[in-house]
């Protein structure tokens, strides 16, 4: 098809395995965002639901550690300090990001992976 044009038939190819890994990345993006995972601890007296992202979207205490009519403040708070500390890791790993692209010659906005 683009015989006798030099390298763009190259090009060509590099550009639809591109365009394919970013609709895989896409497609397990999506994957990511409904899949959930629940970790423990004290044998299940805490237990944490998040993503498979890694966003928490839930927190379970045992009253049996607090103070049964403080458990709610207890859970809020513990959520509220994990969900700061995951926003400073996505800030944090941004950052690392544009690092990286810049150090390529890459504009430091590109996203990778692509």
């Amino acid at each position: 098809m683009l015989k006798g044009l030099g390298g763009l038939g190259d090009m060509t190819k590099m550009m639809k395995a591109a365009q394919e890994m970013q609709s895989k990345m896409e497609e397990l993006t999506a994957q990511m965002d409904s899949l959930t995972v629940t970790g423990e601890s004290g044998a299940g007296l805490v237990k944490a639901t998040a993503t498979a992202k890694g966003e928490l979207t839930g927190l379970e205490i045992d009253p049996s550690i607090f103070v049964p009519s403080e458990k709610e403040v207890a859970e809020d708070l513990i959520l509220a300090a994990i969900k700061d500390a995951q926003a400073k890791a996505s800030e944090r790993y941004q950052s690392e990001m544009r690092k990286l692209t810049e150090s390529l010659g890459l504009p430091p906005d590109m996203k990778l992976p692509f």
